[in-house]
């Protein structure tokens, strides 16, 4: 009998947070505890990330958290997400509060000063890949670079259970490059919401097209006689930038992950959580929790 692969299920927990938040402070709901304190962030994040368990089906799971605005690629480039307005001041006090909550639950939480979630998560990918299927649940398309076969992004569309699934075949097929050579996509076109513009004047379109011929940023950079004169011009002004960029859009998959694969095992939600969560006043937490999982 064949034995089956754990399923393993990397949650992006700050882009579940600030998805969360958003939705319903739109309409003027914080959901305050005893204290004053908004929840909807954190309550949001806990049933989206509960849900997905429900859907997916993961045996092990880990919660991915970036710590702190300031990370490396601040250090190589200063507009590096610079851009980006603060978060609002009712959101501020739950960046703490979720991680307290997941970690209540049970779930495994990982978070690295000076790294992001993306490069936490890219480093598990790496590390469990051959032994693992894995979810990947997010709203950052920069995940898609982290494609390959056993490996799938979920990314967020509405509510807590709609989800556009990518697989390493469909970006293939929509794309025409592998997904390791996104980063060469985003080293020419940037990331207006990173904050860091690529070359200036080469689009989507025009990238794919150089990426399918040459390969590499480097591949485009030996050909640059090969191309026309007005790409060879804006490659070669923007060059600086264009090599920068390729730095800032590749996810580092070589942190240490030195957990055991039997430390991300889906906890059981008994009844001394669903207390700790009741006094706490997360009682939407508790009610998702109950609809879907037997309570020991």
């Amino acid at each position: 009998m064949i034995e089956e692969r754990p399923h393993i299920l990397l949650v992006d927990g700050m882009a579940l947070l600030f998805r969360s938040f958003f939705a319903t402070s739109a309409m003027g709901h914080f959901f305050p505890n005893e204290a004053g304190v908004p929840t909807n962030g954190v309550q949001g994040f806990a049933r989206h990330t509960m849900t997905a368990m429900s859907i997916f089906k993961p045996t092990h799971m880990a919660v991915c958290w970036d710590m702190g605005a300031h990370t490396f690629r601040n250090d190589l480039f200063d507009g590096y997400k610079a851009n980006r307005p603060a978060p609002p001041e009712e959101l501020v006090p739950q960046f703490d509060m979720a991680r307290e909550v997941s970690e209540m639950i049970g779930w495994k939480n990982y978070g690295i000063p000076g790294m992001e979630a993306d490069d936490l998560i890219g480093s598990m990918v790496k590390t469990w890949s051959d032994v693992a299927d894995i979810t990947i649940v997010t709203g950052d398309k920069d995940l898609l670079q982290l494609l390959r076969p056993g490996v799938q992004i979920a990314f967020m569309k509405r509510g807590y259970s709609e989800y556009d699934i990518y697989t390493d075949e469909r970006f293939l097929e929509e794309y025409g490059i592998t997904p390791i050579q996104f980063i060469e996509k985003k080293a020419f076109t940037g990331d207006a919401s990173d904050g860091y513009p690529g070359v200036k004047g080469i689009g989507p379109k025009t990238a794919l097209t150089l990426i399918k011929q040459y390969g590499t940023v480097e591949g485009v950079i030996e050909a640059l006689d090969e191309l026309t004169p007005a790409r060879r011009k804006r490659i070669e002004e923007g060059m600086d930038m264009l090599l920068l960029s390729k730095k800032l859009a590749e996810i580092h998959c070589d942190l240490e992950v030195n957990d055991p694969i039997e430390a991300l095992e889906i906890p059981v939600y008994d009844e001394l959580v669903r207390n700790l969560m009741a006094q706490q006043g997360y009682s939407m937490i508790v009610r998702q929790a109950e609809s879907l999982f037997v309570t020991r």
